[in-house]
C-alpha cells in the first residue's frame, strides 16, 4: 500500500476507488496528565502528550489502510490530517484521503 499526501504517485496511472478515513479518541491517564499540567509552568516538551499523539496518528492511518484495502486499492493519495480537542487530555484524531487503484 502507497500512501503519499500528493495527488499523484510518481510513474503510475490511478483509477479513484473512494475516500476512505481512519479515527481514534486518545486520552492520557489522569497522573500522567497532571504532571504535564505542572510541565506548563516551567515550560519544555509535553512528552506524555507527544507519544500520546503519535500513537493516536499510528491507529488512525491503519484504520485508514484496513479501510482502502477492503476496496482493494493500492494507494491512497492525498492524505490528510486533523486533530482536536475532544475534553482536557482527550484529543481526536482523524487521517483521510482518496483511495486509488493502479490502472495500465
Amino acid at each position: 500500500m502507497i500512501l503519499v499526501n500528493t495527488d499523484f504517485i510518481s510513474g503510475k496511472k490511478l483509477g479513484t476507488l473512494s475516500i476512505v478515513k481512519g479515527s481514534t479518541i486518545q486520552s492520557k491517564h489522569v497522573g500522567k496528565d497532571i504532571l504535564s499540567g505542572l510541565k506548563t509552568i516551567v515550560g519544555g516538551e509535553l512528552s506524555a502528550y507527544r507519544e500520546m499523539m503519535d500513537e493516536a496518528r499510528a491507529i488512525a492511518t491503519k484504520r485508514m489502510v484496513q479501510e482502502a484495502e477492503k476496496l482493494g486499492a493500492d494507494g491512497v493519495i492525498n492524505i490528510r490530517y486533523a486533530t482536536s480537542a475532544i475534553m482536557q487530555g482527550a484529543a481526536e484524531v482523524i487521517v483521510y484521503g482518496t483511495a486509488v487503484k493502479f490502472v495500465d
